[in-house]
């Protein structure tokens, strides 16, 4: 029995197909002639030889090959439209393969150049987006093809703020300033003052905390607040302490407001109609300008101030006054004005400064016993002929006072102390309290028709 394939090797020719339904071979000896019958089983197992097949190229060897190799087209289950060989592939010889063939449509791993490539032309993609966005906003504004102002060139000396100019100046004095807020029965008050202690402790003029229940708040430069306390005032001078609950502060630089001369730069920092840090530059226009200052009802004020054109209002009472060195030399705190009584004022150039050596010595005199000693002569101004254009009248000497122990008497007309002329009574009065207690102060004075001169030492009042 046989499948009906026809086994072969590559490179074999096939045997020519039998026609389907041709029998199989006889498997015994043809019958002898004349004999007429068929040689018996017996014989025909013991004399038939095996039957061969005839192929027209048959196998090289048939030692050992299939039981398959034989006559399978009268398989009565062969499928007749199966092919008639079956072909077996030949052993390829060693080093003989044939080259493998990559599709080209195959997915592959990305090669470095790849890796490289993506990001080039991810970033010249989004150059080139950015730069049509970019054109088309300025078209949109109306720039397109417009160059604004000319080339960039090297800022003047003037522009590059040094410490030394009025920038870098203000730039320093700033962050020590602050504003000043009370609250009172009459309202709300607000001015200025500047930072004299790294413990919170700040100067500001009497009459912006006058009234006020002991309250206040301040405000710093960089817009951050704090409540305060007052700790002191001293009417006379017009000077207050306030301290606030804050440490680590920047406190100013004080300067010497004896060494000032006419001429010399300044500028006022402060909060002028409500415009904190607000800075003003101008000169020292005259030196120990008495004043005599005061509301009605309240107590008569008397100092020889700095007097400046750099613009002051309301609002810049208590603030700093600066020199050409970023130093305190004085504490603004009034203006002169042309306006009518009870109207607004308004700055036209004359304002009106303590000078610091004075306010320094109160400030400290407040801090360490709550109130400031107030400097006299021992001796009273005025009565008729007081002043005159020609001195200050003395009109009383106490017994036991600083005038009496230097000589003077009632009558002498003082003509200069410490070198100030006098003119008006005020003049004697605000110039002694410039002075500290203790002080010693020449006096050029005349009796009768003598001029005279004797060494006054200044004393504090007993109050």
């Amino acid at each position: 029995m046989t499948d009906g394939w026809e086994w072969r090797r590559d490179g074999e020719t096939p045997a020519p197909a039998r026609p389907p339904g041709a029998g199989a071979p006889p498997e015994g000896p043809p019958a002898a002639p004349g004999s007429g019958t068929a040689p018996s089983a017996a014989d025909t197992a013991s004399t038939a030889e095996p039957p061969s097949v005839s192929y027209p190229n048959p196998p090289p060897s048939t030692a050992g090959a299939s039981p398959w190799w034989s006559d399978a087209l009268g398989d009565p289950w062969r499928d007749p439209a199966a092919p008639t060989a079956v072909v077996v592939p030949s052993v390829v010889p060693a080093g003989t393969e044939p080259e493998r063939v990559t599709d080209p449509d195959a997915p592959g791993r990305p090669t470095l150049r790849h890796l490289l490539l993506i990001p080039v032309i991810t970033a010249l993609l989004a150059g080139t987006l950015g730069g049509a966005l970019g054109y088309a906003f300025a078209v949109r504004g109306g720039a397109a093809g417009t160059v604004l102002g000319a080339a960039a060139a090297d800022p003047p000396a003037l522009a590059q703020r040094k410490p030394e100019s009025l920038a870098g100046v203000a730039e320093r004095v700033l962050p020590s300033v602050v504003t000043i807020r009370v609250s009172s029965l009459g309202g709300t008050s607000e001015g200025s003052g500047f930072i004299a202690s790294a413990d919170g402790h700040v100067i500001t003029n009497d009459h912006v905390v006058a009234g006020s229940s002991g309250k206040a708040s301040v405000v710093f430069n960089d817009g951050s607040s704090a409540p305060a306390t007052v700790v002191g005032q001293d009417p006379e001078s017009d000077i207050a302490v306030i301290k606030v609950n804050r440490t680590g502060l920047r406190p100013v630089e004080f300067g010497d407001s004896d060494a000032l001369a006419v001429g010399d730069p300044v500028l006022a920092v402060g909060s002028p109609l409500s415009l904190a840090n607000t800075v003003t530059a101008g000169i020292v226009s005259a030196l120990d300008r008495t004043m005599q200052a005061g509301e009605p009802g309240g107590p008569v004020r008397y100092y020889a101030a700095i007097q400046t054109d750099a613009a002051v209002n309301h609002g810049n009472s208590g603030g700093p006054l600066v020199d050409g060195a970023g130093r305190v030399v004085g504490v603004n705190s009034t203006i002169k004005s042309l306006v009518a009584e009870g109207q607004e004022a308004g700055n036209i150039g004359l304002a009106f400064a303590i000078p610091i050596n004075q306010a320094k010595r109160v400030t400290q005199e407040i801090i360490g016993t709550g109130k400031a000693r107030r400097t006299v002569i021992g001796a009273q101004v005025g009565g008729p002929g007081a002043g005159g254009g020609g001195g200050v009248r003395l009109a009383a000497v106490e017994p036991s006072g600083p005038a009496a122990g230097a000589g003077l008497k009632v009558g002498d007309v003082i003509l200069k102390l410490d070198g100030r002329p006098m003119t008006e009574p005020t003049d004697l009065i605000a110039l002694v309290r410039k002075f500290a207690p203790g002080s010693v102060v020449t006096v050029e004075f005349r009796r009768g028709t003598t001029r005279r001169n004797t060494s006054v030492t200044l004393a504090a009042d007993a109050k």
